[in-house]
């Protein structure tokens, strides 16, 4: 099927041109119960992975639901597949997503990191990648995330990180969506400025030998202000995001906000202050909040 029945030109044009940023509400199994305590909710209070993945969806109907989650500040969200295949008020996320609030819903497709070596976790073989973009199809969702890491400056680790992105890339691309490459450089590491210069080399030589194809780039908030800039620029890139990777909602919001054409797509930062034993009141108020200096960060 070709790139141009399943793309959407206005949800193209909201992507490319909107004002606002990607919630990244697409915690998966390694990631939930770390995601869970900071929303007050202990290990202890559930025994299996079905009902981790039931109260963290309860958490994530409970932020989309929220009249504070809104296409006014935000542009699209990413979604883990269990929370696509779950629903929201009667409807599927995606679609709940698209037609009740006007976001884009966004799919996490990788399956996880390989251990590290070279200095990075290259992605695992996403095995299933055609049957999620089946899945994703069905649900009309606009694009899809898949994320490495980067632990050093290693020219050859960042080399083959963002080769194996870019050869994801071509293949979700010519199946109709949007994706987001991500790989993240870990804001923990000593030689993090000259981890991003490799991997801004990388990149642009990679952005040279594309046809027509259209990507994200999801990046880590640069040690230096507009670092990205050239990437942004590019007419193969749609849009360039942010990652909070780890900093606090204070730190990022900041960190963004020296970032000209940056938006974000925080998951942490976001979701940051939200409990699960405060009021409704208590809770739109957080989130509300949140959403609108990450907004007002992302429209530098």
């Amino acid at each position: 099927m070709g790139v141009e029945i399943l793309m959407n030109k206005k949800q193209m044009e909201l992507m490319k041109n909107g004002r606002g940023f990607i919630a990244a509400m697409d915690q998966s199994g390694g990631s939930t119960p770390g995601a869970l305590e900071d929303y007050g909710i202990k290990e202890s209070e559930y025994e299996t992975e079905t009902e981790m993945f039931e109260l963290v969806h309860a958490m994530r109907t409970r932020v989309i639901t929220s009249p504070s989650f809104s296409s006014e500040y935000i542009l699209g969200a990413i979604l883990f597949k269990h929370t696509m295949n779950n629903k929201m008020e009667g409807k599927y996320t995606a679609e709940y997503l698209w037609e009740e609030k006007g976001i884009l819903p966004i799919l996490k497709v990788d399956q996880g990191t390989e251990e590290k070596e070279n200095g990075v976790q290259l992605m695992k073989p996403i095995t299933k990648l055609n049957d999620l973009l089946a899945e994703a199809e069905k649900h009309n969702i606009f694009g899809t995330k898949m994320r490495s890491i980067i632990h050093s400056a290693n020219a050859d680790g960042i080399k083959d990180i963002v080769a194996q992105q870019f050869e994801y890339g071509k293949r979700i691309y010519e199946a109709g969506f949007i994706p987001i490459l991500e790989p993240e450089v870990s804001i923990e590491i000593e030689d993090k400025l000259e981890s991003e210069i490799i991997l801004k080399e990388e990149i642009q030589k990679l952005l040279q030998d594309l046809d027509d194809e259209q990507y994200i780039f999801k990046l880590s908030l640069p040690s230096q202000a507009d670092f990205y800039q050239e990437i942004i620029e590019h007419p193969n890139v749609v849009r360039v995001v942010a990652l909070s990777g780890g900093y606090s909602q204070e730190v990022a919001i900041n960190k963004l906000s020296e970032n000209h054409n940056m938006i974000a797509s925080f998951s942490r930062a976001l979701l940051q202050k939200l409990r699960v034993d405060q009021s409704e009141e208590e809770f739109d108020k957080e989130l509300k909040d949140a959403v609108t200096k990450i907004y007002n960060a992302s429209i530098t």
